[in-house]
């Protein structure tokens, strides 16, 4: 299974690889590139049930259990 988020869904994306030579030149010369999302291991205490939840994350995930609660957040996501 692909790395990603359990709260957003963020995963890999492809993009391309572009310098500041390359632009001057109009040649294009170079591959592609996988950017990977800012994803983070975390144990999550969940005070309704009064357990640790693990789960993999990215950071922008953390500020939305943050703002809304480990519970709400998810619930909604469907981890719990």
């Amino acid at each position: 299974m692909a790395r990603a988020c359990d709260i957003t869904g963020k995963s890999t994306q492809i993009g391309g690889r572009y310098s500041n030579r390359t632009r001057a030149t109009q040649f294009n010369p170079t591959g592609k590139v996988r950017r990977k999302a800012n994803l983070q291991k975390r144990r999550i205490y969940v005070a309704e049930l009064g357990k640790t939840v693990i789960v993999d994350v990215s950071v922008k995930g953390l500020k939305t259990i943050k703002k809304h609660g480990a519970y709400a957040t998810l619930k909604k996501a469907g981890v719990l």
